[in-house]
């Protein structure tokens, strides 16, 4: 699986446990298929992100200006979740291409305003 791929897949299994009670592991296996080899940097950003929630949403809240991380939409809250976890927490990855799939995740799943909102909270990380 290319990493473009992985974070698709990433980002629908942690837009389910935004409103499921199911742990991650079901939510892999409901978005990847029981009997698929799950990819390592795949299961490393839904674990990671979703285990790391409290801290990741804590830095988003110092970032975001005249919004509340509960208001956002649950898209961009999911993508942004997401890149903060591999903005400080997968330092092998470039920020650049952090940032570039993320608008692309948004550009996929959001609406025509959420790649310019997520390009404006996570170039805060970068500065």
């Amino acid at each position: 699986m290319k990493r473009h791929e992985a974070r698709e897949k990433a980002m629908q299994t942690l837009f389910q446990l935004d409103s499921t009670e199911m742990t991650p592991e079901e939510a892999m296996e409901h978005i990847t298929g029981e009997d698929e080899v799950r990819d390592p940097f795949y299961a490393s950003l839904v674990e990671g992100t979703y285990n790391k929630r409290e801290e990741i949403d804590e830095s988003l809240k110092s970032k975001l200006e005249n919004w509340k991380l509960e208001r956002l939409p649950k898209v961009e809250r999911t993508v942004l979740r997401m890149a903060v976890f591999e903005l400080l927490h997968m330092k092998e990855t470039p920020s650049k291409v952090v940032l570039n799939e993320a608008i692309e995740l948004s550009k996929t799943f959001g609406d025509e305003k959420s790649s310019r909102f997520v390009n404006g909270v996570l170039s805060k990380y970068t500065d």
